[in-house]
């Protein structure tokens, strides 16, 4: 049993059908890709001037706190070595145990 040839009518209408198909499935995603590079170009413009505000606290922050530690330690005597008396006994009549004042 053979087939009979088919018309060019339902070849052209078979492939409008194919396109309107693909039109369709394809609606969803071109907007979602398209939303995303929009939203990744504005995250990117405003995250670049937030990025160096951020950077310009951080020196700011990295030079204070370097200072304070200077002027910290600019208070603070040095390394020598400190000479310490020997406590003397207050004389047997009083009490024999105590230390002076």
């Amino acid at each position: 049993m053979t087939t009979p040839p088919s018309s060019d009518k339902s070849v052209l209408s078979m492939g409008l059908f194919a396109v309107a198909a693909c039109a369709v499935c394809c609606a969803g995603p071109l907007p979602a890709v398209l939303g995303g590079i929009g939203a990744a170009s504005v995250i990117g413009a405003i995250w670049l001037p937030a990025l160096a505000v951020v950077a310009v606290a951080a020196v700011v922050a990295a030079l204070w706190v370097h200072r304070r530690r200077q002027q910290a330690s600019a208070c603070r005597s040095g390394h020598s070595p400190v000479d310490v008396d020997m406590p003397t006994r207050i004389p047997s009549d009083r009490d024999p145990g105590r230390l002076p004042p």
